[in-house]
């Protein structure tokens, strides 16, 4: 009994990081660039283009406010187009990714703002092109906060996952809902609970080393 309880929730677990390590992976690849569109569009001294970043920025706010058990029902269609079915670990990443790039996207814009406007004209004074304080000044200067809102947002596609768990996506949540719930296990119902606070804690451990570590 022991064994397969083991073996359940070493497989499991395997799932869910994989799920959260993808999804965080595809929100910085396009969760960043949205911020970067979002703080370059606004500002006098880049690009200065509000009517293009204003409009990407509600449909940001417009994804985050959908909450994200809807936001797994509305994707099916779009999921089994992906992915080919709306079960699994595989049809899991879209949705949590496409609620994560939102997610990270304002978390990155916030990082970036608070870079200070003389580092931006010091630059534009000697000859620096736009795209040349984008990659030069505006991403190494936030990296420490970038490095915060990945840790934020892995720590939260945890959770989400665990949710996509009650339409079969695999992973702790499904394992909690289908032998802890719905079989009245306690034990595997308390030992996930563990799980997800042990990984949780490690995410977070990981993301305070990393931040630590740029900044110097």
């Amino acid at each position: 009994m022991y064994q397969l309880i083991t073996r359940l929730i070493a497989e499991s677990t395997l799932q869910t990081v994989e799920m959260v390590a993808a999804s965080s992976l595809i929100a910085v690849i396009f969760g960043l660039p949205l911020a970067v569109l979002m703080i370059a569009t606004r500002r006098a001294d880049l690009y200065d283009l509000p009517w293009l970043g204003r409009p990407v920025g509600w449909v940001v706010d417009a994804l985050r406010a959908v909450p994200f058990i809807i936001l797994l029902v509305l994707l099916i269609p779009v999921t089994r187009f992906i992915a080919g079915t709306s079960l699994g670990t595989l049809a899991a990443i879209v949705p949590l990714s496409i609620a994560a790039i939102p997610y990270y996207a304002r978390i990155a814009e916030i990082s970036l703002q608070e870079i200070e406007p003389g580092l931006i004209e010091a630059v534009r004074v000697m000859g620096g092109t736009r795209w040349m304080v984008i990659r030069y000044v505006l991403i190494p200067e936030a990296l420490p906060g970038l490095l915060s809102g990945l840790t934020v947002t892995a720590i939260t596609l945890v959770g989400a996952s665990a949710m996509a768990g009650a339409i079969g996506a695999g992973g702790l949540g499904d394992l909690a809902i289908r032998y802890g719930y719905q079989r009245f296990n306690t034990t595997i119902m308390f030992t996930v609970v563990a799980v997800l606070i042990l990984l949780v804690g490690l995410i977070q451990g990981a993301g305070t080393l990393a931040v630590k570590a740029v900044r110097r």
